[in-house]
């Protein structure tokens, strides 16, 4: 798999040093390195790019200005000298967070993270698997088949996605945007920004709590109105 990639950075010793990262991993493809966030959006709007490495604070367009006004995001390491953004970019989904200064082996780390999840995401999108009841997702080294029928909820986490079944935990390294995509609105709902449950799974509903398999799991206010809604509508689908 080949990496089409482009890098966001105001600073140029900064940028340097990401080019020559990119330079040592054979399966990374820079496209473009970009100064300002302005240009890169213009770039994005209409060329195709797999991952994002980019700054978050620059002059003029922020780097978090720049991923909010994305419609569409390529995969998005962001790349700051401040650590107080961390929680910023878990909101915003990237998928890693790099400290500067950082090493090689720091930044392969984030690289191969990415790779992994461009991956799971062509096996999941394939024509083939769009019909089934299943879908597969890569764990402890290997590919795991899931039924959607076994999923009782997900979590998301730092890094991974934890997915509770019927017969245990299945950890995964993959978007939770991404599982949410996979799998059948009909039958799974985002309940909390960590949390995706499986509807014919909920036991009862109480305020702000959600219970499955005698787990209680909050309901984000975000998300409270419209989750009533689908579960008043399951209700009355089954009269």
């Amino acid at each position: 798999m080949i990496i089409k990639c482009i890098a966001v950075d105001d600073e140029p010793l900064a940028l340097d040093i990401i080019k020559d990262y990119i330079a040592q991993v054979p399966f990374l493809k820079l496209l473009k390195t970009f100064n300002d966030g302005i240009s890169a959006l213009e770039y994005l709007t209409s060329n195709n790019v797999d991952l994002l490495f980019l700054d978050i604070e620059m002059g003029g367009l922020s780097g978090t200005q720049l991923l909010k006004t994305l419609q569409k995001p390529p995969k998005v390491i962001m790349t700051t000298a401040y650590r107080n953004y961390a929680a910023d970019a878990f909101d915003l989904d990237v998928t890693d967070y790099l400290l500067k200064p950082f090493s090689f082996e720091r930044f392969h780390k984030a690289v191969d993270k990415t790779c992994e999840l461009l991956k799971s995401e062509q096996i999941q999108s394939s024509p083939q698997l769009s019909s089934n009841d299943y879908f597969f997702v890569k764990s402890d080294g290997k590919m795991i088949k899931v039924n959607y029928d076994d999923i009782l909820y997900i979590e998301g986490m730092s890094e991974y996605i934890v997915l509770k079944t019927k017969s245990g935990s299945i950890i995964t390294l993959q978007s939770f945007k991404n599982i949410e995509k996979t799998l059948p609105q009909s039958r799974f709902f985002r309940i909390h920004k960590s949390y995706l449950v499986s509807l014919d799974k909920v036991e009862s509903v109480k305020g702000q709590s959600v219970f499955i398999a005698n787990k209680e799991l909050p309901i984000g206010d975000k998300y409270k109105e419209s989750f009533y809604s689908a579960i008043e509508s399951a209700g009355k689908n089954k009269v």
